[in-house]
């Protein structure tokens, strides 16, 4: 990871403290950090339903930026566990929506390559209290 890249991310999109955390081997980036990206860039984010059921469902989003776009798709599956889902919520739908944006404005902002990921991303990027 380059960090004074990454610096230079924080700085541009003005992410603070409260926006990002270590997480084992990987960065993450908050909720409230992807929205302040997303606005900083004005970024357009539209969706398109691949698969939506009650416990499992595929957004893919499309996100465009001063004249590029990607696609990228996010999905959750309701389970009690890892084994059985990547998501203990009811809200498939939502949290295949949060990681597709997710995915879709760090991709397109540099940090994925960077190995920054979203929190939404995995349950078990989420911040431990």
């Amino acid at each position: 990871m380059n960090r004074n890249k990454l610096e230079e991310l924080y700085l541009k999109y003005g992410l603070d403290k409260d926006d990002f955390f270590k997480h084992q081997h990987y960065t993450i980036i908050t909720r409230q950090g992807i929205d302040k990206i997303q606005a900083k860039e004005q970024m357009y984010v539209s969706y398109e339903v691949i698969r939506c059921e009650p416990n499992f469902a595929v957004f893919k989003a499309k996100a465009q930026k001063e004249g590029k776009m990607i696609e990228t798709f996010g999905s959750a599956l309701k389970g009690a566990n890892y084994k059985d889902g990547n998501t203990n919520s009811w809200y498939v739908s939502e949290m295949a929506e949060k990681r597709a944006m997710s995915r879709a404005v760090l991709k397109l902002t540099g940090f994925y390559e960077l190995g920054v990921f979203g929190e939404d991303e995995s349950e078990s990027f989420k911040k431990e209290k």
